[in-house]
């Protein structure tokens, strides 16, 4: 008899973290099965054969190719991320892309006009992220995350809490206490907002991502409801005392990021090295 399951990755004994592979079992009557896939690299490991998707191999799963965009107009980075996602294959390895825009709402998909009260002269993009209105404008770190989350085994509630984390333990670097919402997503200190999260998932491939509140003039988020909530606070890293520069809070996050998805990953750069 022959079964498909889902089954850990094994090398060496040890498990691969973050890693799993569709194995074909057929039981040969004793305590050694033969485990194989339909395609992949052979390995013996012990008295079992394991053949591993090529998908699924460190080379790619484990890699992340950084994409620094410098400041862009939204729409093109947009639509270079949905030709990106389209694109792609399971042997696509998963890209951060950084970016600066300038002044900029979006309205997500689930998004309600209402919530944008006063936009005057800053251009309103309705987008394909989940989501309410945000506000993007320079001095704000934006990370996208293009990210095969099913080759990762992660679901959409999980990529969530997961980049939240990372933006959680940024901010710990600098003594800030910060938290996640269930109720609103996004990273708070206090009652005030000082980052957003959109996501948009196809093929299992996650794009959009984070928008991390840093040197900015906030008072473009007084003519929205932030993310659909009238009168939410908001902040930034510079009015909470944080004297770094976005390029270095830049290379902290992604390797928070790095660390908190389950890429391969370098340390955190310690405080006092120049970003």
């Amino acid at each position: 008899m022959q079964r498909w399951i889902n089954l850990p990755r094994y090398l060496h004994g040890e498990k691969t973290s973050g890693s799993h592979t569709n194995l074909l079992i057929q039981s040969l009557g004793s305590n050694f099965p033969s485990i194989q896939s339909r395609s992949g690299i052979r390995k013996r490991y012990n008295d079992a054969i394991l053949f591993y998707r090529p998908k699924l191999m460190p080379s790619v799963s484990n890699k992340l190719n950084i994409r620094d965009l410098g400041r862009c107009d939204y729409v093109p980075v947009w639509r270079d991320m949905q030709a990106f996602t389209a694109a792609r294959t399971h042997d696509t390895p998963d890209e951060l892309w950084i970016v600066e825009h300038p002044p900029v709402f979006t309205l997500g998909l689930n998004g309600k006009v209402e919530h944008l009260l006063n936009p005057g002269n800053i251009p309103v993009i309705n987008v394909d992220r989940g989501g309410q209105v945000t506000y993007h404008g320079p001095g704000q770190l934006v990370i996208y995350t293009l990210l095969d989350i099913q080759r990762r085994h992660l679901g959409v509630k999980e990529l969530v809490r997961q980049i939240e984390q990372a933006i959680v333990n940024l901010l710990a670097d600098f003594d800030v206490q910060a938290e996640g919402r269930e109720d609103a997503p996004g990273v708070y200190v206090a009652d005030a907002k000082i980052a957003a999260l959109g996501l948009r998932v196809k093929k299992g491939c996650a794009y959009h991502g984070l928008a991390l509140n840093v040197a900015m003039d906030l008072t473009p988020f007084s003519r929205i409801n932030p993310c659909g909530h009238a009168g939410m606070a908001v902040t930034q890293t510079r009015d909470l005392g944080i004297t770094a520069s976005l390029p270095e809070l830049r290379d902290r996050l992604i390797a928070h990021l790095r660390s908190v998805l389950g890429y391969n990953s370098a340390p955190v750069p310690s405080l006092n090295q120049t970003a």
